[in-house]
């Protein structure tokens, strides 16, 4: 049980958070803020948090584990904002799709306290954005990908596992580097690719026209694409090197394909189609059981 959860970033994330851990009887008291104070005031109205406070340094006054839900550009504006009430006690976590970017804010802000933070990485989330759209049960069944450094305090890396684990995640760790190498790849790579599809389309005279004609398995595919822009242009920013690198493996197994359509070799292409469906196969039973 912990005293207060100082929540900065009272939207999506970080309010279903703060409903999570209040439904799991986790948390007493729940301090936000936001840039936003209407998004401050209608947290408070919907009961994610308990006070609203007038500014991050504020939401971590008196909190023994606090939760960064910001941009992940924002992220070390934030550390500069909190860092004076940091103590060796208080754990703090973020929600952030990249690892490396924040890591570096922590050790560049937070300094001798930087043991205090353990970066985490929820993996979920919601197309649409917005403290209304929080939800106690984001977080359940999902994994939760915490990235610890060598400064790290073991006592605030096992209380974060306990939390998450209490929320019905399942932990794992790995470095920052390994994460966003991951990530890169299944993650970020399929939003650009998704960005760019819909951007292809309608930006072609006939674009309105071929989306009329979409059915459920472009629905699916593109899915993502209509994920929150200024989100996800930090992420591709801050994540560029990994990602410039998975785009040219991607790049390259493309041009297979179309070189086997420009070849009408048949065969050639039967057999890629059928590596990378087996390969989706596979990982869709994994998948299924690791959720079991």
């Amino acid at each position: 049980m912990f005293e207060q959860l100082g929540l900065i970033g009272c939207g999506l994330m970080g309010g279903s958070f703060a409903l999570a851990m209040k439904k799991a009887g986790l948390v007493k008291r729940v301090v936000g803020y936001s840039k936003s104070p209407s998004t401050t005031e209608r947290a408070r109205q919907m009961g994610i948090i308990d006070v609203e406070a007038p500014s991050a340094l504020l939401a971590v006054s008196g909190a023994d584990v606090v939760l960064l839900a910001v941009p992940v550009s924002a992220t070390e504006a934030t550390f500069k904002a909190i860092r004076h009430l940091v103590s060796s006690s208080t754990l703090i976590m973020d929600v952030g799709s990249t690892k490396r970017d924040v890591v570096d804010a922590a050790r560049r802000v937070l300094r001798d306290q930087v043991g205090c933070f353990v970066p985490a990485h929820p993996i979920t989330g919601k197309e649409v954005s917005g403290v209304e759209h929080a939800d106690a049960d984001l977080y359940t069944g999902r994994q939760v990908i915490l990235t610890p450094i060598e400064r790290t305090y073991t006592v605030q890396l096992n209380k974060a596992t306990s939390l998450w684990t209490a929320l019905g995640c399942s932990v794992t760790q790995m470095s920052p580097q390994a994460h966003d190498a991951a990530y890169a790849s299944v993650s970020h790579l399929p939003h650009l690719i998704a960005f760019a599809l819909m951007t292809s389309i309608s930006g072609q005279a006939q674009g309105a026209e071929h989306l009329a004609l979409a059915g459920p398995g472009f629905r699916d595919f593109t899915r993502i694409a209509a994920s929150d822009p200024k989100m996800w242009r930090d992420i591709l920013v801050a994540n560029r090197e990994e990602l410039l690198a998975q785009s040219k493996i991607f790049q390259s197994a493309l041009h297979a394909f179309e070189r086997m359509i420009a070849m009408s070799d048949g065969d050639g292409l039967e057999q890629l189609i059928e590596k990378a469906s087996q390969t989706r196969a596979k990982w869709r039973i994994s998948s299924n059981k690791s959720q079991k």
